[in-house]
């Protein structure tokens, strides 16, 4: 295992259960105890987790993992998410993408199809999209995140007001019923809102996982969402709760 695939799951691991010994890591990825040591050390350093004596824990972790650790995680969820995410963008289209694991995967989809312009706040999908000669490409400007890759704040959402988005996808962290759809951070959420009031359409694409939990800053109730691209492992009582709002539901 790459150690990129080794510490994406270190993270993720930890994030879910809150903490972990070395020897619970060594056999989750069957690799030894000395190379679990060198990378929860890595992590550590970097700020990422809390090192513990035979461990580690989350403790005063930022939850909110960088971009780079998330790329792998859920990836064939993420896949499937993005062709059917595809489908609804009509030939000729203007799309707004937020940043996020799985509006990047839908950016490379949208690339392979080209006649559309892309309008977006994501830094590592307009360097994608750059060398692609049948997409139109405007990048939105603002203060950059270095755990998300995106361009947000005052700058960001003045641009996007001045422009029409026939549809705008975005990427959350979170999405219930009550709390609608959430992010880690607040001028992202506040930047989120400006595709969404540019956009006659806005669907969320968002795995099973983001389903049911809540995070920090709010970006809009889930009435203001038309669709939801998700996976199949959402359940009938989570699908029933969010479609109650209104939301149509496509599961990939």
């Amino acid at each position: 295992m790459l150690k990129a695939d080794r510490t994406s799951r270190i993270l993720t691991h930890l994030t879910e259960a809150g903490s972990a010994d070395v020897h619970e890591l060594a056999g989750l990825l069957r690799v030894s105890a000395a190379t679990v040591r060198r990378d929860l050390q890595e992590l550590h350093d970097q700020g990422l987790l809390h090192r513990t004596r035979g461990g580690a824990v989350t403790g005063a972790v930022n939850l909110e993992l960088p971009l780079r650790h998330k790329h792998g995680t859920r990836q064939a969820e993420k896949r499937r998410i993005a062709l059917a995410a595809e489908q609804l963008v009509p030939d000729g289209a203007v799309v707004g993408l937020t940043g996020g694991t799985t509006t990047s995967e839908l950016a490379r989809v949208l690339a392979e199809r080209g006649g559309i312009t892309i309008v977006t706040n994501a830094v590592n999908i307009a360097a994608d999209l750059i060398v692609r000669p049948d997409i139109r490409l405007v990048v939105v400007g603002g203060i950059a995140r270095t755990t998300s890759y995106e361009l947000v704040g005052p700058a960001a959402d003045r641009m996007l007001a001045q422009y029409h988005l026939d549809i705008a996808f975005i990427g959350v962290d979170g999405l219930t019923p009550q709390e609608g759809c959430t992010t880690h951070d607040e001028m992202e959420a506040q930047t989120d809102r400006a595709f969404l009031r540019s956009s006659a359409r806005s669907v969320v694409l968002a795995d099973s996982s983001k389903i049911g939990r809540v995070t920090f800053a709010r970006i809009c109730p889930l009435s203001d969402v038309h669709d939801l691209v998700t996976d199949g492992e959402v359940t009938a009582a989570q699908e029933e709760a969010i479609a109650a709002d209104g939301v149509r539901i496509l599961r990939a």
